[in-house]
């Protein structure tokens, strides 16, 4: 089955009782049970939900892993697979995740005797040095967040697994339909549902795609801890991830014009974007990515105050945080998502503008930018 028949029928067929093409919204804290300590494969909403396992076997179908297993939000994801650690383990991580990401590796789960070591990821020979018998796992992103390296999985997967670790991806940024990971060699990737995947900046989620032994260790967390998706965050959910394919070819579209465009500008100190053959990772992304995704930075001249002017001057690029809805957005990475990293290994510089493109006319955007940028 094909992608984007995938994003919309996995998971997703008509509602026995009524017919409903639509998977209904199952708003429901409990369900009733046939007899004592029997149930119809629902008891509780914590533990499951219908709609929230539709969403599950459609993000496992996309991103061609055994199961998915969804949390309230990518952070929540990220701290399940963090939490298939023990006290001692050690994971060697990109040096420039979200910011996000690092706080909770360095503030929550170092405090539980899990050690982080920050690694530039692009350096193989580096990742290689820095594993130890006591390294679980390889934690990447690709393209990464917020200055688009690229990183070669299948070489990282490679040295991850000839220590007995594995490999983390974060596939965010990229999403299924540009990057399959476990094809690549990954053994778990993780999601913030709540950008390219919802889509629409209306919701709030996180998924890991993995094996079925891995999923049922992460499904025991989920119903442990709690930090689950509602029913009606499941279904916004796989109401965006239906146009996923579509939307995200607009997204490719309009930001290598963008970045091209930034690229002969004036103002514009360096473009960010794996789609530039400028790019030290562009020939890589080529070969491991449909495209090279809707993500921009961009480093602009003048410094963090010149930076800071253009991020609050644009009018259809609306400054705020995250990313990966249809409508255009700017931020200033170091004060704002990534401001936990100040003054660490993974500080991001201050000059730094992220975009995340739309899929409004590019022509528009390109004006907008022009403008601020003068």
């Amino acid at each position: 089955m094909d992608f984007e028949t995938a994003a919309i029928h996995v998971g997703q067929d008509p509602e026995p009782t009524t017919g409903a093409v639509t998977v209904p919204i199952f708003q429901t804290s409990t369900f009733a049970q046939p007899r004592v300590g029997e149930h119809t494969g629902y008891e509780y909403a914590r533990t499951g939900n219908p709609t929230r396992t539709a969403l599950q076997q459609c993000l496992a179908a996309l991103e061609g892993t055994e199961q998915a297993v969804c949390f309230a939000s990518g952070l929540a994801a990220s701290d399940a697979v963090l939490r298939l650690l023990s006290p001692g383990d050690e994971v060697v991580m990109a040096n420039d995740v979200y910011g996000g990401t690092w706080r909770q590796v360095d503030k929550v789960h170092r405090r539980a005797g899990i050690e982080t070591t920050p690694v530039d990821l692009t350096d193989l020979e580096a990742v290689a040095a820095a594993m130890t018998p006591a390294t679980r796992f390889i934690w990447a992103e690709t393209p990464s967040n917020p200055l688009l390296k690229i990183l070669d999985l299948a070489a990282l997967a490679e040295i991850a697994h000839a220590h007995d670790a594995r490999l983390v991806v974060d596939n965010t940024f990229a999403t299924p339909y540009l990057q399959r990971p476990v094809e690549l060699g990954a053994d778990l990737v993780v999601h913030s549902t709540t950008k390219y995947l919802g889509g629409h900046s209306d919701v709030v989620g996180g998924a890991v795609c993995t094996d079925a032994a891995t999923a049922e260790e992460l499904a025991f967390l989920q119903n442990a801890v709690g930090a689950v998706p509602g029913p009606f965050d499941s279904w916004l959910t796989l109401r965006g991830i239906k146009t996923l394919g579509v939307r995200m070819d607009r997204h490719c579209a309009n930001a290598a014009r963008i970045a091209t465009f930034l690229d002969q500008h004036p103002a514009v100190e360096q473009v960010l974007y794996p789609g530039l053959a400028s790019h030290p990772g562009h020939e890589l992304a080529a070969r491991q990515m449909r495209d090279f995704g809707g993500m921009i930075s961009m480093r602009v001249a003048g410094g963090r105050d010149a930076a800071t002017r253009v991020a609050e001057t644009t009018r259809l690029f609306f400054l705020a945080e995250s990313l990966g809805g249809v409508e255009s957005l700017i931020e200033h990475p170091g004060i704002m998502t990534h401001a936990s990293v100040s003054g660490t290994a993974l500080e991001v510089p201050d000059d730094l503008l992220r975009l995340s493109v739309g899929i409004e006319s590019v022509d528009d955007l390109l004006a907008d930018l022009d403008r601020a940028l003068a």
